[in-house]
Formats: structure tokens, sequence, C-alpha cells
């Protein structure tokens, strides 16, 4: 067993993919010189020069698009957007482009594009850093939409993603690159299916990203109550594997849904409609969601943890589909 962090596995499964395919590419603000904002990329540049880790301008649209070039080139580029509100810029190439050219060209052209980014709140880096927006892309048919909450996942999940012929994009939290864990061996994982972290018999928790350490923390106290919740790590976001939240349900007769992202229009309304349009009969009480509060993140280190979902909120939330009193 070896201490892994998220941040060392990220980095790990980059420089073994380049070592193992020549045509894998890193690019990116930063990523070269200075290491990767979040150090994911430190020392590739020296091992692996600057054909192969290239630092970009400042323009999410364009280096975006020069990864769609590289891809349909042949090479296998992995695109390192600094933090998902940036992708903003790059939603033409990923959505437009990337996204639509195999169904456009009649399937003569594949988009093998892997886009990494940061994404999730918690570090005080206010409204224009901190948002949590997977189901905008999560929304889009031509992608594969994943996000690693695990040591495992994050370096797994690249290897898998790399191996993909269309686009897909990585969702990495940013509370996530300091979590370790005792790892044995590290290798690919299935970007397609979702996983159950935690068997239960009361109530099923689906969660994904940042927020499955918060949910594991929230079962760990229900359960000192005696209450058992079935953790469902969703893993995928586009394709959902709904199969196995929906047969969660089915045994638990209860869901709640933890999702970073805004109420209204999230995935946490996705994944309660795929609940009540394959488990409606199963379900003992209605479906509940933990949200992040309808506004920009704030910067204060309060308000910020007061915006977001909280295990004593997951806590009370579960509680109340129970029936039991908060």
């Amino acid at each position: 067993m070896t201490k892994t962090t998220y941040r060392t596995a990220v980095h790990d499964a980059i420089r073994d993919a380049m070592t193992a395919d020549d045509r894998v590419l890193l690019m990116g603000e930063d990523v070269g010189a200075y290491g990767g904002t979040y150090a994911a990329s430190k020392g590739l540049l020296a091992e692996f020069g600057p054909d192969r880790i290239r630092d970009t301008p400042l323009s999410e649209l364009g280096f975006v698009g020069v990864g769609i070039g590289a891809a349909l080139g042949g090479l296998r580029p992995i695109v390192e957007v600094m933090t998902v509100n940036f992708s903003l810029l790059a939603l033409d190439q990923i959505v437009n482009t990337a996204a639509a050219l195999r169904h456009m060209s009649g399937g003569q052209f594949s988009v093998p594009l892997v886009v990494r980014m940061a994404t999730g709140a918690g570090r005080q880096l206010a409204a224009q850093h901190s948002h949590s927006l997977e189901c905008w892309f999560a929304h889009i048919p031509g992608i594969k939409v994943v996000a690693p909450a695990t040591v495992e996942d994050a370096y797994g999940m690249l290897g898998a993603a790399l191996a993909d012929p269309d686009p897909v994009v990585i969702f990495e939290h940013v509370q996530l690159y300091n979590v370790s864990a005792d790892v044995e061996t590290l290798g690919p994982t299935d970007i397609s299916g979702a996983a159950i972290r935690r068997a239960g018999s009361d109530v099923t928790v689906i969660t994904y990203g940042g927020c499955l350490p918060k949910v594991l923390d929230a079962a760990d106290e229900l359960s000192l109550g005696g209450i058992d919740c079935e953790v469902i790590d969703l893993r995928s976001l586009r394709p959902l594997d709904t199969d196995t939240f929906v047969e969660s349900v089915r045994r638990t007769h209860r869901a709640v849904v933890v999702d970073e992202g805004w109420r209204t229009g999230s995935l946490a309304g996705e994944v309660s409609a795929q609940i009540m349009e394959n488990a409606f009969y199963d379900l003992d009480a209605p479906v509940a969601r933990v949200c992040t509060a309808e506004v920009p993140i704030p910067y204060a280190k309060h308000l910020e943890q007061a915006a977001l979902p909280q295990p004593e909120t997951i806590v009370s939330t579960v509680k109340n589909v129970l029936g039991q009193p908060a």
C-alpha cells in the first residue's frame, strides 16, 4: 500500500499516458514551466519537452480549438482548462464542434479529445472561479462527462478517456487535490458506470465528485443513530448509469440527491426525474435534494461554506426523508 494524493494520481496518469503513447500531449495555461495551477503537471515539461507540454495563450476558445484540430490530425491531446468558469469561453468549440463533428460528418470523423478542468468551490476563489457547471456539459449529446471522486478514479479515468474515440470532459474538484488514500496499484477504470461506495438499506444518497467525502461523512454520522445509508457515486454524468441508482432506490425506498450545482436545472433534478420515472411506486417518501444556494459563490469563507452542501445539511435532509426530527 502506498499513500497517494488525488493530485499525484492526476499527475501520474498524465505522465504514464505520455510515456506509453507519443501521440499524447498536454496543453493549457501554465501547464509547462509553472507546473499547472493545481501542480498536476510539475516536472512534465522537463521530461517531455515543449512540443508535448505546451503552454498556451490566455484564450480558451483558441487552445481548445487547437486541441480539436490536433485530435482530428491523429494526436491524443489533453487540454487543461484552468477552471470550469473559464470553460464558458470554449463552449462553442466543445459543444458546436467537438461534440457535433461525428454526427455532422456522418461518422467520417471523430474527435478523441480529453478536456480536463477544475470545478467547484471551497477555496475562497469567489464567483468567477468556484462554480459547478458540470450539468451544462452533461446536457450535450456527443461528449462523455466524468467526475472522478477518488484517487483511483483520478488516475484511471484519464487513460480510459484517452482511449475513447469521442470527446471526454473530466471534472476535477478543487477540494479533492489534497485528498489522499492508500492504494496498491493504479490502472484504467470504467468511465461509464456508477459505484456503490457504501452499502445500506434505509436510504439511497446519490452524489458525485467533491460532494462524495461530505456524503460519506454524513453517512458515518447517521449510522451512529441507526440510519443505514447506501451511497452512490455517479462517476459518469453523461451517460448516467441510471440502472445502478434506480436499483438501489428500489431496495431502500428513499432517495436523497446531493449536488454542488444550483438546484434550478441541476443534475440533481435529472437524477430525481429518472427515479420518479423508473421507481415511483417503490418510493416511501418524495425524493429530496441538497444543492448549492442560488447565489454566485461568495468570497467570504463563512458565506461560501453556508452556500454549499455540507454534511450537517445532508444529515438533516436524510432524517426528514425518514420522518425523523432533524
